[in-house]
């Protein structure tokens, strides 16, 4: 096809967000399905290379760059919006329609940017396209944690701005390709910015509670938007200016770790998912940090699985919320009865999440696992087990027993809207292709040459042990009461500092300024007062003191001759 006849590829989904103001009813609905389509198909008519390219303040800009790592991304982001379009087509909410597809092509449009000013520009649109998905819900709550969500959001452009006006300065290029952190002088810190810019995104230790905050009190239409592209755009940011870095195995390790703690004793089935989110994104980085071409197409593959089996995972929560209005695990229960079919969804993105034989996180899972082995790395290896047990754990198990089996709620509902059902059918179906036929689907695709041959024996059993290991040790559990019960709580962790320790050191803090200030007033006022009873004789009933007396008015006239010159000496010099 002739570039001439394309459109840069994040304008289809963009176009269909400004019709989707415009239009309502079955146009409206029509539009937005076709759009991923047409999006698609126009990512098919473009060759590798740089499209578009101009030069803005002497600087080569580069806004549409075409390469496998970008397509891979590309086609990934518009299988995902025509997903959760599907899914969103009962509500008749449009902030939620334009907001969902302005976030969409912005992560589009960010994933194809040839250089880092574009990148800036489109990851500041996934900001504040997205926050709308929070404020959609239209609750207290959600106001709250989309501002603070926003503001963390607008603090990861910032530094993304100023680490790329430094690389620009010392290199001369604002081209977005290996960046990596080995640069001397003032480049280093640049680096270190664009680095930790893209770790606020991807949700690193300490810095991830705008993800558990904000996902979970978005609407059940917009998490799926949401758990779908923001931290997917910055695994690609890190694939694309920072893989091989060593400091990333050890920081994905923590982020696949520490979630598992949290989510077993969280009670809200949302934010137990996100929580999960950042365990999958930490398997992801520690392929990134590893660097070889198998962990690098593990890493790519593995976003690719994620976004469709935490999309369908998030959608069955959101299901189960738009149908009894409750998502916490000590509400829940019995489910099955009345929603079997999303029931039984729900255990396909449990098993596929969970990496079993056959469903989509298996291959690329292992993939990782293997490629950690195989560079030495045995005591990430080992943790990344722990980690895999865990996922199991909490979304494998947790999730479907809490919410559709464990003890009967008494709540008796219908199954979701149509569209709903078959947008959780479609991603289901695809949990089990891109696990199935790894070789035809997904991994046809990969941006680096390498053969992987996942199911081998080793691989299989290997998994199997594990996963049959982890549900005993979850039923011993239970059966022995000692399984984390679902109890209405909130749980902190790093947001402990924002939540407690601040307001603690701020009040303190208030009251010594408070009472400086009032032991001083106390003393000026005392002060005042001396200075007042000085000055008066009460016995006389008059004034006393050297300015207390009566003045000639020639005297008078003098002094204030010599305040004006005064005045005037001031005013000219």
């Amino acid at each position: 096809m002739n570039s001439l006849m394309l459109v840069p590829p994040f304008l289809p989904l963009m176009l269909g967000a400004l019709a989707a103001i415009l239009l309502r009813g079955w146009l409206r609905n029509a539009i937005m399905l076709v759009t991923p389509f047409i999006g698609a198909l126009n990512l098919m008519g473009f060759e590798h290379g740089l499209f578009w390219t101009y030069e803005f303040m002497g600087y080569a800009l580069e806004p549409v760059r075409i390469d496998k790592l970008s397509l891979m991304f590309g086609y990934l982001f518009h299988l995902a919006s025509f997903i959760a379009i599907v899914y969103a087509l009962h509500i008749k909410d449009t902030v939620q329609h334009v907001a969902g597809l302005a976030y969409a092509a912005s992560a589009v449009g960010a994933v194809f940017a040839g250089d880092l000013l574009t990148l800036f520009v489109f990851w500041e649109l996934l900001a504040l396209t997205s926050v709308f998905l929070v404020w959609a819900r239209r609750t207290n709550r959600a106001y709250s944690s989309g501002f603070r969500y926003l503001i963390i959001q607008v603090l990861s452009g910032v530094m993304l701005l100023a680490g790329l006006l430094i690389f620009a300065q010392v290199t001369g290029s604002l081209r977005f390709d290996d960046i990596g952190l080995e640069h001397g002088g003032i480049a280093q810190i640049g680096a270190w910015l664009i680095f930790f810019a893209f770790g606020i995104k991807c949700a690193f230790p300490f810095v991830h509670n705008w993800l558990t905050d904000a996902y979970p009190e978005a609407t059940p239409t917009g998490t799926i938007f949401l758990a779908s592209f923001t931290t997917k755009v910055a695994v690609y940011a890190f694939a694309r200016g920072f893989a091989g870095e060593e400091i990333l195995v050890w920081i994905g390790v923590t982020m696949a770790c520490f979630p598992i703690f949290f989510a077993v004793i969280e009670n809200d089935l949302r934010r137990v998912l996100a929580y999960s989110l950042i365990n999958q994104i930490g398997f992801m980085i520690v392929g990134i940090g590893i660097g070889t071409a198998i962990a690098l197409n593990g890493a790519v593959a593995h976003a690719f699985n994620d976004v469709i089996f935490k999309g369908l995972l998030m959608m069955t929560m959101g299901a189960v919320l738009h149908m009894t209005g409750k998502i916490n695990g000590s509400e829940l229960g019995g489910l099955y009865k009345s929603m079997p079919k999303t029931t039984i969804l729900c255990m396909v993105g449990a098993a596929s999440i969970s990496a079993f034989p056959l469903f989509s996180g298996f291959v690329s899972k292992s993939m990782i696992m293997s490629a950690a082995v195989a560079e030495g790395y045995d005591v990430v290896w080992l943790l990344l087990l722990f980690a895999a047990a865990g996922v199991f754990h909490h979304a494998g198990i947790k999730i479907p027993y809490f919410a559709f089996f464990a003890h009967d709620s008494g709540i008796r509902t219908t199954e979701p809207p149509t569209n709903m059902l078959i947008a959780m059918t479609i991603a289901a179906v695809l949990c089990v292709i891109f696990g199935t036929f790894p070789q035809q689907t997904v991994y046809a695709l990969l941006p680096w040459d390498a053969n992987y041959e996942p199911y081998d024996i080793t691989h299989v059993l290997t998994q199997l042990q594990l996963l049959f290991f982890s549900a005993l040790a979850f039923v011993w559990l239970n059966l022995r009461n000692m399984y984390p019960p679902e109890l209405p709580s909130t749980n902190l962790d790093a947001d402990w500092f924002y939540r407690k320790l601040a307001p603690a050191f701020l009040k303190r803090f208030a009251c010594a300024v408070y009472g400086v200030y009032t032991k001083f007033e106390e003393s000026v006022i005392a002060l005042i007062k001396r200075a007042v009873q000085n000055s008066y004789d009460a016995e006389a009933g008059q004034p006393k003191g050297y300015f207390a007396k009566l003045w000639p008015t020639e005297t008078m006239v003098v002094w204030v001759a010599v305040l004006l010159a005064g005045y005037l000496i001031i005013y000219f010099f």
